[in-house]
């Protein structure tokens, strides 16, 4: 399953369990360790610990390797890690404060510019 698939599939179970403002962003170019980077927000820990059981009840239905999960004990911000696909699952006021968007965003612009 190509990265592309990978993130359909993810984004699905997120979706499957009402997750939030779910947004993907592209850092093959900013970095070798995973293709895509999922970032949804969840209303409550709780809530945060289905959507991480979602996705990955769904990696194992489709024989996909969950590499990791990070941070279900604080449940504040939790990560999966499913090699080319890395999803972080946060409540609001924790992806407000990280703003991950704006600073791979950033990146990718600072990436493409040329330099003169």
């Amino acid at each position: 399953m190509n990265s592309k698939e990978l993130t359909k599939l993810v984004v699905s179970a997120l979706e499957d369990v009402k997750g939030q403002a779910i947004d993907c962003i592209d850092v093959r170019k900013l970095t070798d360790i995973t293709d895509c980077m999922v970032i949804v927000t969840g209303t409550s820990s709780t809530h945060l610990k289905a959507l991480a059981d979602s996705v990955q009840k769904k990696l194992k239905e489709a024989k996909q390797e969950v590499v990791g999960v990070e941070g279900r004990q604080q449940s504040e911000w939790i990560l999966v890690d499913a090699g080319v696909v890395v999803v972080h699952i946060m409540l609001a006021q924790v992806r407000v404060l990280y703003n991950l968007e704006e600073l791979w965003n950033f990146s990718s612009a600072a990436q493409g510019k040329k330099s003169t």
